[in-house]
């Protein structure tokens, strides 16, 4: 891969985080964004390609464009962006507030930053979208019913956009990264071995998708099996789960 320049939207802590260790360890440089100005100070100084920080927070929509392109302008460029915000909240009530906020964040922040870099794509000529999706992007999920919806969003969109990309004679690709239970503080503490694959592994199986330029990629692998039962599973099986 030829590319020498990449942006992780979310790259504060879980999978953003570790994807831009291994990114700066294949020689990117490396545009860093995420609403904790000091976590990425902190993470800048454990890299050790050039990086260019900004503060984003993508339930902003208006300004996180603004950043997007200021940080893009920065860095003279970008080959590939991964866009790794996402937020989560589970339980057995519903709460109006921590449902918006995931769809500001995973739907609408998601939305917004594809959108800046595929017009900035389309100026440049070529380019690469990686969207963190989830394996729970298969059916609807009743403990975070606005979650599961937004990650089949993430997933729906980009296939979108692979399409549209084609129709304009544009050289963009898009991958559709679905990862299962991977051990982040979004995960909430879940330890089984054969479910849970640690962050840094997680991390190298998703940049070997993206250096591969798949379409989509299960991660690790064995949860397309997973997902392709749950999307079989009848209806009244499903609901039990």
């Amino acid at each position: 891969m030829n590319t020498s320049k990449a942006v992780i939207i979310g790259a504060t802590s879980g999978i953003g985080r570790e994807l831009a260790k291994i990114f700066s360890q294949k020689g990117f440089v490396l545009g860093l964004a995420g609403r904790r100005q000091q976590l990425l100070l902190e993470l800048q100084e454990e890299l050790a390609t050039p990086t260019y920080i900004k503060r984003i927070d993508v339930a902003r929509q208006d300004d996180s464009i603004r950043y997007l392109k200021e940080l893009v302008t920065e860095m003279g460029g970008m080959e590939i962006i991964v866009i790794s915000s996402g937020v989560c909240f589970s339980g057995r009530g519903l709460d109006w507030q921590m449902e918006k906020k995931t769809i500001d964040v995973n739907v609408s922040g998601f939305a917004a930053m594809a959108d800046t870099a595929f017009d900035f794509f389309c100026g440049q000529g070529s380019g690469q979208i990686v969207g963190i999706s989830s394996v729970r992007a298969a059916r609807g999920g009743w403990s975070a019913p606005a979650y599961n919806a937004s990650k089949a969003f993430v997933s729906n969109y980009l296939e979108g956009l692979r399409i549209k990309a084609g129709k304009m004679g544009k050289d963009i690709h898009m991958t559709d990264i679905r990862p299962g239970f991977v051990d982040t503080p979004m995960l909430g503490g879940r330890k089984s071995k054969f479910l849970v694959t640690p962050a840094d592994k997680a991390a190298e199986q998703i940049f070997s998708a993206v250096k591969s330029r798949k379409k989509s990629a299960y991660i690790p692998q064995k949860w397309a099996l997973i997902a392709m039962a749950l999307k079989i599973l009848p209806y009244k099986m499903y609901e039990k789960l």
